[in-house]
């Protein structure tokens, strides 16, 4: 399968003929070199319901017919906005075309912020993603804080890729995300999350000098991408 990194927490996968997205944030990002128009999307995963990860998943879903995998309540905000979805919850798991999603835990918030009426709409609880396909796993933490139970995660799971948030203030900051990287026993990890904002600014290859044992810290640029 083939990996590309977009910006903040974008995550492209490709795989068994789909084009897969997680927390497709394009309008807005100034950290992506993508163009909303031109992304086909056949899936979207998201992790929680802030607006810079829901992002433009209604619009991408509308123009391409896309299948959104969320947590119950954002899964059920979302389909009231006619987007076909697929509600799933913390630790349940479920075999698509493309490959397999299980959502872990992720401590953070999740709630979509409607500026036109100072609204902000619950929507439920976040989540990071345990997405396997063709004997691979990857982990994508979603927005968190650091959390013991990735220990857990990690004996579990032989993660052979994991994208873990670095610009603190909102998440784990690179020192967390270091230690988390230790606890995942990925065989690679890149940053995320960072950059996007000046409160989270943060030097990526500052991180992955952090990264220790035998997990390989790799910085990847907006567009950039890996096969695994």
């Amino acid at each position: 399968m083939k990996v590309s990194y977009h910006g903040h927490s974008v995550v492209k996968i490709e795989v068994n003929g789909a084009n897969v997205f997680i927390d497709p944030f394009i309008t807005g990002n100034g950290t992506t070199d993508l163009e909303t128009g031109k992304v086909k999307a056949d899936f979207i995963l998201l992790t929680h319901g802030h607006n810079d990860h829901v992002g433009d998943t209604v619009e991408l879903a509308k123009a391409n017919k896309s299948l959104v995998v969320a947590p119950f309540e954002l899964a059920t905000y979302l389909g009231w906005k006619g987007v076909n979805t697929h509600p799933m919850h913390i630790g349940g798991a479920h075999k698509f075309s493309f490959g397999t999603v299980k959502f872990t835990q992720a401590f953070h918030g999740s709630s979509f912020t409607e500026e036109e009426n100072k609204n902000i709409v619950y929507t439920g609880m976040p989540a990071g993603i345990l997405f396997k396909a063709e004997g691979k796993t990857i982990y994508h933490a979603g927005d968190t804080a650091l959390f013991s139970d990735m220990k857990l995660i990690g004996e579990l799971n032989d993660i052979d890729l994991a994208f873990l948030p670095i610009g603190d203030n909102f998440t784990m900051g690179p020192e967390d995300a270091a230690l988390a990287a230790q606890w995942l026993k990925a065989k690679k990890v890149v940053p995320i999350h960072y950059n996007t904002f000046p409160v989270i600014e943060q030097d990526p290859s500052a991180f992955v000098e952090k990264v220790t044992g035998s997990t390989e810290g790799i910085v990847m640029n907006p567009g950039d991408s890996l096969t695994l």
